[in-house]
């Protein structure tokens, strides 16, 4: 996907902050942004860096992370196609506090703020929905801050293999259909999305504790591991782990 050939408008318009966006809008908005290229380990911010625009992330993936005084990294956020962030810290007129780095070769889409705050003077419910995103974001953050609090290392890592399955579709079926029609989950394979050092640290674990627990369910029969791929035969059974 070549930037000079994209349809920034369009692109936009399927964007769930903008999806309300009359064609005139969606048109001036445009004008404010910029497409970025990355290479897999380019910066696109580092902290200290002035924050005056906010970013969707269109192909590849973007890792947020904080470095310790001592050089050690912590991710904190890993940012997929349709992603976009920074968005809360880009009104507060300060610089980047993380970093952002291209995990991947990234298309990155900049949204600045100047084309924002007119867009917001114009139609005051732009700012209603750019509030629900920043909401949005904070939640998970601060459900993010209550697992590392309160799960296990290994309840984490189950969390993170079932992450994208709805807590519903976990919930054991009722008594008439077990055995019959729905009564449990097909198996699923999903492949890691980054290496698995850097899952570890999002999880706030050691890559060494990730690869034990890894090992351990694969000794209980319930994930296999072939590299980055992971077949789970059973969800609901992982679940039932993960509650113990």
């Amino acid at each position: 996907m070549e930037p000079r050939r994209f349809d920034l408008p369009r692109y936009l318009s399927v964007l769930p902050l903008f999806q309300e966006m009359a064609a005139d809008e969606l048109q001036r908005l445009a004008a404010g942004c910029r497409l970025r290229r990355l290479a897999r380990g380019d910066h696109l911010f580092r902290v200290g860096e002035p924050c005056d625009e906010f970013h969707v992330t269109v192909t590849g993936q973007i890792k947020l992370f904080a470095l310790s005084p001592a050089g050690q990294e912590k991710v904190i956020e890993l940012l997929g196609p349709g992603t976009s962030f920074a968005e809360a810290l880009m009104f507060t007129g300060r610089p980047y506090i993380v970093n952002g780095q291209a995990l991947a070769d990234s298309l990155v889409l900049s949204v600045g703020k100047a084309a924002v705050v007119a867009e917001i003077e114009r139609d005051p419910r732009f700012a209603m929905r750019m509030l629900a995103g920043i909401s949005r974001r904070l939640h998970g953050l601060v459900r993010d801050v209550q697992a590392y609090s309160l799960h296990s290392g290994m309840q984490r890592v189950i969390g993170f293999l079932l992450r994208d399955l709805p807590e519903s579709a976990l919930e054991d079926p009722a008594p008439g259909l077990r055995g019959g029609e729905g009564a449990g989950l097909r198996e699923m394979t999903i492949s890691l999305p980054v290496s698995k050092a850097t899952i570890a640290s999002r999880l706030s674990l050691t890559p060494e504790y990730f690869s034990r627990v890894l090992h351990e369910l694969a000794a209980e029969g319930l994930i296999e591991v072939d590299k980055r791929d992971v077949r789970i035969p059973d969800p609901r059974a992982l679940a039932r782990y993960q509650a113990q």
